[in-house]
């Protein structure tokens, strides 16, 4: 009768998973979802609460980033700039679970990793896409091999046909003829185009990018980021951008400025502060 009475609602299998005493509990049941309002009554993708975090010990000990709060939703594209060591990275480094939270709020999916565990970090890096600066390929594997590398992290891929779906991802940026080109024959708006592939071929919920048009020209750098843009809204997963070239901020939907360790303004044109 309920069924009946919602023809437009979904009915999908929720999966909860408890993480308690290193077991996974699994408690399943049979929900109604509206997949209209899947995005938008959900919490953000990124909470961030009164967070602060320091280097060092004991008398050496400095703050690095302080009260830092910010939320951004799925799907959106948010660029962070400012000044260099400001905390850009930084910020970006814990949002990745690459280095532990240790003060204030910090979740990611609904997941507190303020505090994570080492475990906990690693299966949080599996949702997450990563673009840096220095495109970081393994110059050993060709452009294919690096791009099915990030698939091979997922067990939920091991069965399927990771070679096709790499060389796919590669099609969609472009370099369907590069395909078994190892990066030293690469130029670098190619070599960021496969970093590009290797973060999104898993379609993960967020990409975090450092700098990823600051060793390209203006045209490498534009396309790059385009590519980003177009491949993010169709996979409908979120972007936060870490950036000094204003060449490109046209793309977020938000700007946020840090300065030393200060998250100082948000959602507004920083343009004008940028060195």
């Amino acid at each position: 009768m309920y069924r009946e009475q919602l023809p437009c609602v979904n009915y999908a299998l929720l999966t909860l998973r408890i993480f308690f005493s290193d077991k996974t509990f699994m408690l399943q049941e049979s929900l109604p979802i509206n997949s209209s309002e899947l995005v938008t009554n959900l919490e953000p993708v990124i909470a961030v609460s009164n967070l602060n975090h320091y280097f060092g010990e004991g008398g050496l000990r400095k703050q690095v980033l302080f009260y830092i709060n910010l939320e951004i939703k799925a799907g959106e594209i948010v660029i962070m700039t400012g000044p260099s060591g400001s905390g850009k990275t930084t910020f970006l480094t814990l949002l990745g679970g690459l280095r532990s939270a240790q003060e204030g709020s910090l979740k990611i999916l609904g997941q507190e990793i303020c505090g994570a565990s080492k475990r906990e970090l690693t299966v949080l890096r599996r949702q997450i896409g990563y673009i840096f600066q220095a495109h970081n390929l393994m110059t050993f594997l060709t452009a294919k091999e690096n791009v099915r590398m990030s698939l091979e992290l997922h067990d939920e891929y091991l069965n399927q046909d990771i070679d096709g779906k790499a060389i796919t991802m590669l099609e969609t940026v472009g370099l369907a003829d590069r395909v078994n080109y190892y990066p030293e024959k690469l130029s670098g708006g190619q070599k960021q185009r496969v970093a590009i592939a290797r973060a999104l071929v898993s379609h993960p919920k967020i990409v975090l990018a450092d700098e990823p048009t600051a060793a390209l020209d203006k045209k490498s750098g534009r396309d790059v980021v385009e590519l980003m843009q177009k491949l993010a809204k169709e996979q409908g997963c979120t972007i936060l951008l870490v950036t000094h070239d204003n060449r490109i901020l046209d793309i977020a939907d938000r700007i946020i400025y840090m300065e030393d360790g200060l998250l100082k303004s948000d959602g507004v044109d920083v343009t004008t502060s940028m060195h």
